[in-house]
């Protein structure tokens, strides 16, 4: 007999690759079926008479709720319509079962299957999945929020939840029972002990957990069919089933072996090659979105970081390090072997050679998504540049920072009061959120975070000033946040200047409704204008320099070429341009991401892109802040404290997110800015003359 060649690593990766492939889409379809079982099952159990405590009251107008409980439950829970709180409520009724009457297995698999229902909620063969999408984009108060925060559980609870089960079902395998109320009977007589040490083992890994819970299932059957009295009751298997049906979740070897098998699969020449334009938000969550298909992507980027613009102001005001917000690129991707980081300049696209010339080298491709975002846009006055930085990199917010804090320096060692006026006066073009945001900053920086640093001048006599072309702040939202945001902000000592337009800015100030006025430091938020990549193709851009995409984001005439975040003008909005935001941004990216890998799989494509706004924010200093859901509006302390939430949830990786966090903790404690560092030479310094110090 000729013995069997052993498998290389690279064919054992290919296999458990392919094994996936299959793997998933049976349990996509036997998953819905689990769970309509299930929920028939429960309810089934539910409307048993006498099942709920307190259903055997004599009194009726007692009993009464908890027999319209007991009818109305399980008929929704068979339907799958509010099966969330439904559940909720069944699984109250359940604990309650189990800690005042004999302690029973079944109760504590009912509060097993109804606790994995309020965090999943229902699967596909329900009328609460058919509701919601409609729901999520209807006018009911707090309906997106409610959904988005459904959706928050399933993600991030979810996947705790499955490892929760997980380890009570193998403790409940191996370990004695003397503590009936809180683990079920499993281990006696089930399973020899080797066996089911094995079994708890490997769930509580979660390594293989399909085939360990079907086993475990086929072994329970067995024990039934044998006429054994130690087998589980039969909600165990429907644990199981759901289990087997879901598969281990996140926290598992389980996922950890998929992503090592899809991450270092070899691919060969003919896999398709994507190649992406920008590490932004949509560049990031597009390349993320194909981590694990079969093909290469380049992911390509001018700096070697993601960096999270909204907290770029902090940078330039002292509050935060650049390093706070930003994360290396090659660190994100590191364990992915399929997607390579290019740090190079894109200067053009040759669309009929499938080519992206980087740094005068040609790069081919099969599919290019261009992400390339957008810089400052001076509305035609470009030489303004010079005068009025704007904020969209670290290099804009450290030179910023530096002009900010060398305008300090100067008054202090300047004895012209003329010359220590000008020098103390910031304005700021623009009351969008960066303008409000910015403002806000360099006012709390001069009232508070330099209260007793100098000698020769008071810090908190600094003039700010917030120039907007409009008739109100904040005019992206409600006109009654818009007022609170300027009285906020004229409470901290800005000056806001509305229905004013700014005509002209040299060394010297602004010239601003034809009055001029004299400021040391003048910053631009005024405007933006897409990157050059309209160009690059040859198409016509909006008058923003954005490109025009089609319903999937690609851009006509060029089928192969895909454009997202502030790089395309995609009607997505309720038919209006979706804005140019970082939710818009990672939506569209994800969505790109699933066209592509709806296009390698021959499969549907997804619907038309539409963007879902999930609220805008805006802080304007401490325990200030504006909040906008639609429906619902809030200002003040609680808009500040969720503006810090958010912000600290989309930020990349734990290691910036506690940084960021101690660091807003010690400012809001001390009064403190921590990062007063002048990195620039003073090339904008106007002459002075030094008195005493």
């Amino acid at each position: 007999m000729t013995p069997l060649s052993p498998l290389r690593n690279d064919d054992l990766r290919a296999r458990l690759a392919a094994l996936l492939d299959i793997s998933g889409p049976v349990l996509r379809v036997i998953a819905p079926a689990v769970d309509l079982l299930v929920r028939l099952s429960l309810a089934k159990a539910f409307f048993a008479p006498g099942m709920l405590p307190g259903s055997q009251i004599a009194d009726f107008r007692t009993a009464l709720p908890m027999i319209v409980v007991q009818v109305m439950g399980p008929v929704l829970l068979a339907i799958g319509i509010l099966i969330r709180p439904i559940a909720f409520l069944m699984l109250l009724l359940t604990l309650l079962a189990q800690s005042s009457g004999p302690a029973q297995d079944e109760h504590l698999f009912w509060a097993a299957l109804f606790g994995w229902y309020v965090v999943q909620g229902a699967g596909p063969l329900s009328l609460d999945r058919v509701l919601d999408k409609g729901l999520g984009q209807s006018p009911l108060p707090l309906a997106g929020l409610v959904m988005a925060a459904l959706g928050w559980v399933n993600r991030e609870v979810g996947p705790v939840y499955v490892l929760g089960v997980r380890l009570w079902l193998a403790a409940a395998l191996i370990l004695p029972m003397p503590m009936h109320v809180m683990l079920p009977t499993m281990e006696s007589g089930m399973l020899p002990r080797p066996l089911a040490a094995v079994g708890a083992t490997l769930l509580a890994l979660g390594l293989v957990t399909p085939v360990v819970a079907v086993g475990l299932l086929a072994a329970v059957s067995s024990m039934e069919m044998a006429g054994s009295d130690q087998g589980m009751t039969v909600y165990g298997p429907l644990l199981l089933l759901l289990l087997a049906a879901s598969g281990a979740g996140r926290y598992s070897l389980d996922r950890l072996l998929v992503g090592w098998a899809y991450r270092s699969t070899p691919l060969d020449d003919r896999a398709p090659h994507i190649v992406v334009v920008g590490a932004g938000f949509g560049g990031m969550a597009c390349a993320a979105g194909l981590r694990r298909e079969r093909a290469w992507v380049t992911l390509i980027d001018r700096h070697n970081y993601h960096l999270f613009q909204p907290l770029l102001y902090q940078v330039a005001t002292g509050a935060l390090s650049p390093a706070n917000i930003a994360a290396p690129i090659r660190s994100v991707f590191r364990g992915d072997s399929k997607i390579r980081v290019l740090s190079g300049v894109v200067t053009a696209v040759n669309a009929a050679a499938r080519q992206v010339i980087v740094d005068g080298r040609a790069i081919a491709y099969d599919l290019l998504v261009l992400a390339t975002g957008a810089t400052h846009g001076y509305f035609g006055r470009e030489e303004w540049a010079a005068y009025a930085p704007g904020l969209k990199s670290v290099q804009d917010a450290t030179s910023i920072r530096s002009r900010i804090l060398d305008a300090f320096e100067e008054a202090e060692a300047t004895d012209d009061p003329v010359a220590r006026q000008r020098l103390l006066t910031f304005l700021v073009c623009g009351a969008g959120p960066t303008g409000v945001e910015l403002a806000g900053a360099i006012a709390e920086l001069s009232r508070h975070g330099m209260s007793k640093d100098f000698r020769n001048f008071d810090p908190a006599a600094a003039r700010i000033l917030l120039v907007q072309a409009g008739s109100r702040v904040l005019p992206q939202f409600d006109e009654r946040l818009s007022h609170f945001a300027r009285t906020s902000l004229e409470a901290l000592g800005v000056e806001v200047c509305v229905d004013s337009r700014v005509e002209d800015i040299d060394a010297e100030g602004v010239l601003v409704n034809g009055e001029r006025l004299a400021a040391g430091t003048v910053l631009w938020a005024a405007g933006v204008v897409a990157s050059p990549a309209a160009a690059w193709l040859g198409t016509e851009p909006d008058k923003v320099g954005r490109i025009k995409v089609g319903p999937d984001l690609s851009v006509p005439g060029f089928p192969d070429v895909y454009a997202i975040g502030d790089t395309a003008l995609a009607l997505a909005w309720n038919s209006e341009p979706a804005p140019g935001l970082a939710p818009a941004a990672k939506q569209g990216g994800a969505y790109v991401a699933a066209v592509l890998r709806a296009r390698m799989r021959n499969r549907t494509p997804p619907r038309p892109f539409r963007y879902r706004h999930q609220g805008s924010l805006a802080t304007i200093g401490r325990k200030s802040a504006v909040a906008d859901f639609g429906r619902i509006k809030l200002t003040g302390a609680v808009a500040w404290w969720l503006w810090g939430a958010v912000h600290l949830l989309f930020l990349l990786g734990l290691r910036n997110r506690l940084s960021v966090m101690l660091g807003w903790v010690w400012s809001y404690f001390t009064f403190d800015v921590g990062v007063r560092l002048i990195t620039e030479e003073r090339t904008h310094r106007s002459p002075r003359r030094v008195g005493r110090q």
